[in-house]
């Protein structure tokens, strides 16, 4: 009896231990920070207008945006902010098709919108570092091509600024178009709308708190003109150059990097598996760009000190002891461990991955309160909970290829389609397998 109760023990102490990795390092961070955001909402400042607004310039990147730039020219024109304290650049980097068309036609259409085009070297930080230059607002706000402003994004964000002049740099809020998602979807975009709100209003909120934020999204950003002239503008040395713009303002200038969580950036859906999997390769490569270039002198015993430390651990260290234990379950079972008991452990860390789920769903909830028409589209989307570890799963895959690739290609790689990378496995094991007949 003592010998089938130790082993009991054994094998469940053996296989808690596992289980604990996230919830310590995910789980009770969440729930913690979900309270935190709860509280924290209950006592939002009022924000007090200005004598009179400063004058804006909105730099947005063109690179073969014709089916889009019109609509995103439109946004801004029938934005809430003064027209008259608008200036608008678009900086065009060796477009192809027809942009320079749509730019003609808005300047038609808008004729009382202060709207210019240049034209710059191939890139997105060429075309931003050169776009700099030619902006005369106090404040700089970058804006992606294909998407569009909701009305009050604008005023919402500088009001920001104005009652806050600690603040050298924000981003906006990403959202998916509800109305794109409402009318046919899949559920991979549904997943991607939830983990966008999630990421913006829940986790970014809480990152900005303590002056913590990891990256400014480069669809929507925004800068005091000094502060970003005090930078070494956009590092077109790598794809992440919103992150390392974040990283200059926060860590080199030591100054408040943030969220505006009411002034939101609508883009499209993503498309398929094949564009998330590129995408998310991509941002991890320029994640590791970037925490290579920033991340000195860092140990382990500095996890509750810096929060870099943190983001390496979860992002990337934790990453792989993860993916070798699901494949160890298989090998546990053949070590007489209970399918029953290893199947309930799942089960339980999946439950309270779907609790951190809705605590999060509240917090979005709660800051989408001046967004009704949002607010009553994401309500509706307390389904995704269900579904969302599982996405969460395979983007931490994604992620776990990103980094395997930025180590073992170079620096000129660039993301492949999935199919690709998988016809260049099947290569592999094809050349392999011949040279083990031979």
């Amino acid at each position: 009896m003592s010998y089938w109760l130790n082993l009991t023990l054994f094998k469940m102490g053996f296989w808690l231990t596992w289980a604990l990795i996230p919830i310590l390092v995910e789980i009770i961070p969440s729930f913690i920070s979900s309270i935190k955001i709860m509280i924290r909402n209950h006592h939002r400042p009022v924000l007090t207008m200005p004598a009179k607004m400063p004058m804006i310039s909105i730099i947005v990147p063109v690179y073969n945006s014709e089916d889009t730039l019109f609509a995103c020219i439109e946004s801004i024109h029938d934005s809430t902010y003064p027209i008259r304290d608008i200036q608008v650049i678009l900086a065009d980097n060796h477009s192809t098709d027809d942009s320079f068309t749509v730019f003609t036609h808005a300047q038609e259409t808008f004729s009382d919108l202060n709207l210019s085009l240049i034209h710059t070297d191939q890139g997105k930080a060429e075309a931003l570092n050169t776009a700099l230059y030619s902006a005369i607002g106090t404040y700089i706000i970058n804006i992606d091509s294909d998407g569009v402003l909701e009305k009050h994004a604008l005023m919402n964000m500088i009001l920001k600024f104005e009652n806050d002049f600690e603040m050298a740099a924000m981003t906006g809020t990403i959202l998916t178009q509800r109305k794109l998602l409402a009318k046919h979807s899949t559920l991979l975009q549904r997943n991607e709308y939830f983990e966008y709100a999630q990421a913006f209003l829940s986790g970014r909120t809480i990152e900005t708190q303590n002056n913590e934020l990891f990256t400014m999204s480069g669809a929507f950003s925004a800068f005091r003109k000094e502060a970003i002239f005090n930078t070494f503008l956009y590092d077109i040395s790598t794809i992440g150059e919103d992150t390392d713009m974040t990283f200059q303002i926060r860590d080199r200038l030591k100054r408040k990097v943030g969220l505006c969580d009411n002034a939101i950036f609508y883009i499209d859906p993503i498309e398929n598996f094949s564009k998330l999997y590129t995408q998310r390769q991509r941002w991890q490569r320029g994640e590791v760009e970037v925490i290579h270039q920033y991340a000195h002198d860092l140990t382990v015993k500095d996890f509750f000190r810096n929060f870099m430390v943190r983001r390496l651990l979860i992002d990337h260290t934790f990453l792989f002891p993860r993916m070798i234990w699901l494949f160890a379950s298989i090998v546990l079972l053949f070590f007489r461990y209970s399918p029953i008991m290893m199947g309930m452990s799942y089960v339980v860390i999946y439950l309270l991955y779907i609790l951190v789920e809705l605590l999060n769903y509240l917090c979005v909830l709660q800051l989408l309160q001046d967004f009704p028409d949002e607010r009553k589209f994401y309500r509706k989307q307390l389904w995704v909970a269900i579904t969302f570890p599982f996405y969460n799963f395979i983007c931490a895959w994604i992620r776990l290829v990103g980094i395997l690739n930025s180590m073992t290609l170079s620096s000129s790689w660039n993301s492949l389609p999935i199919g690709d990378e998988f016809k260049k496995l099947f290569a592999v094991f094809k050349s392999d397998f011949g040279r083990k007949k031979k």
